[in-house]
């Protein structure tokens, strides 16, 4: 559920069809970084300090992409985590989560610790129109587990 991208933080929920958080980080030793850096006229350290912009990817029925959140601080993700971890704990039967204009999150049980998640995705600026993504049945366990990676990975 939550496989590493890039070395920076990432929150990925569900499997096949999913929503993530990224922020990827950019090795300024790597060779082709310092290509990269040297035909933008950057060094490599300006280049890898240059990624450190959230990105939402997603992916619905074998079709996916992505936008990036420029200006977003890790707090953002960090509370969006939190909110998200505590409402799967306070297990009610349907809860939303507010990640600001970009990211609006729906969660429903589906019974025996299993939650579907709705993403409701408004790609800033004329990027593309809102979609959504359904994802689930997902385990509650394996969610926590995935939110609570994400959060130390942020600390």
């Amino acid at each position: 559920m939550s496989p590493v991208v890039m070395g920076g933080p990432s929150l990925f929920l569900g499997e096949s069809d999913y929503v993530a958080l990224v922020r990827p980080e950019i090795d300024p030793a790597d060779p082709e970084v310092w290509q990269a850096a040297a035909q933008a006229g950057v060094t490599p350290e300006e280049l890898a300090d240059a990624s450190g912009i959230w990105t939402v990817l997603w992916e619905r029925d074998g079709e996916g992409d992505g936008f990036e959140l420029p200006g977003v601080p890790d707090a953002e993700p960090a509370f969006f985590a939190r909110t998200l971890r505590a409402e799967l704990v306070a297990g009610s039967e349907k809860f939303t989560v507010d990640g600001g204009a970009a990211l609006r999150l729906e969660g429903t049980a589906q019974g025996e610790g299993a939650w579907s998640l709705t993403a409701h995705l408004t790609p800033p600026g004329d990027e593309a129109g809102p979609l959504t993504v359904v994802t689930g049945p997902l385990p509650a366990a394996g969610l926590l587990a995935d939110l609570d990676a994400f959060l130390e990975s942020l600390a």
